[in-house]
């Protein structure tokens, strides 16, 4: 989303810019999400969701989102559902394919498979698929399945780190989903995320229940408590009245690792249903380089940053991560253009 995004803004500012893709096709982990672009309909939930992010960038990303939407449109993106379903958020829901494709040719040149030692505007994708960097910061030993594309692997951190950029806040924390522990294809990304952990009773290989307060909306929170359980993993332990909740049956029986609560490893719980074993899966970090609100990586004069590259707006929670990636992708060619 942001390079591409950083790309199409350039271009349409009448500027010549070029899209260094690693990999070997364009669109990032925005091609393998729902693709939902989203806010907190209201500013303080936005930041009582999100409590230790950066005030200054959420504020940008809560008042520019809805005009970057409307570019995207404009552009001729694919709308899929004009709400998110939920009432605390606003969005709407983009085709993920259209949706790259479109940018891809508002982009201009994007060459695949190709670096760059002298990029503008860093827009790498994190480091969630560098198993060494996730060790580091997240959670050593943990081996969190790669929820996202192969290919976002720290290097515009390090890039950026060797000339002497600053890091925000909340390089421990990660968007993912609790997925079955069993494997998965990247079609399967979305559809076999196990999203009722509010529902169920959450178990450890131990059988203690180690989350303590009430599942967040999203369920990051839980995704990420799961992550420092012995092996990161978890139970999710269902009743008949959480199966009779809506879609919970359903995702459940898509699961793999679903099994009687008689085979656990532990007691179940009167009344117990069904089980599943999951285990996180990592879709993009959370933290990441400090950058202003104009896009410019701290530290380091005429260098530009967006998307899971930057670090510090949903550190304490979580918010949208291609609404981020959208706002600042256009500011930062906004931005690197009035420097030249």
């Amino acid at each position: 989303m942001a390079g591409l995004a950083a790309a199409a803004r350039a271009r349409e500012l009448g500027a010549a810019p070029i899209v260094y893709e690693k990999g070997t096709r364009a669109g990032g982990s925005m091609l393998l999400s729902s693709c939902v672009i989203w806010r907190f309909r209201d500013w303080d939930d936005f930041r009582m969701e999100c409590p230790t992010g950066d005030e200054r960038l959420q504020r940008v990303v809560w008042e520019s989102l809805d005009d970057d939407i409307a570019w995207l449109e404009s552009l001729g993106a694919p709308v899929v559902a004009h709400e998110t379903g939920n009432p605390r958020t606003v969005g709407k829901r983009f085709d993920p394919r259209g949706l790259t494709d479109v940018l891809v040719r508002a982009a201009g040149e994007v060459r695949i498979g190709e670096l760059t030692e002298e990029p503008l505007i860093l827009a790498t994708g994190g480091f969630q698929g560098d198993a060494a960097l996730v060790d580091q910061h997240i959670h050593p030993d943990a081996r969190l399945r790669l929820r996202a594309n192969p290919w976002s692997r720290g290097d515009g951190m390090r890039f950026a780190l060797a000339r002497g950029a600053e890091l925000s806040g909340g390089l421990d924390e990660f968007y993912g989903r609790n997925m079955p522990d069993a494997d998965f294809s990247e079609a399967q990304f979305v559809p076999l995320a196990q999203l009722y952990g509010r529902r169920a009773r959450v178990y450890n290989e131990r059988g203690e229940e180690f989350f303590e307060g009430e599942v967040s909306w999203s369920e990051n929170d839980l995704v990420q408590a799961t992550a420092q359980q012995p092996g990161a993993r978890a139970w999710y332990v269902l009743d008949g009245n959480a199966l009779g909740e809506p879609g919970v049956a359903d995702r459940v029986a898509l699961a793999p690792t679903r099994t009687d609560p008689a085979e656990l490893p532990f007691g179940a719980p009167d009344g117990a249903r069904v089980a599943v074993r999951v285990k996180p899966g990592i879709t993009h970090t959370i933290g990441g380089l400090r950058i202003d609100e104009n896009a410019r990586v701290v530290g380091i004069e005429d260098l530009y940053a967006a998307g899971a590259d930057v670090g510090g707006i949903s550190t304490g929670g979580y918010a949208s991560g291609l609404a981020a990636a959208l706002v600042f992708g256009r500011i930062a060619a906004e931005t690197a253009l009035g420097g030249l």
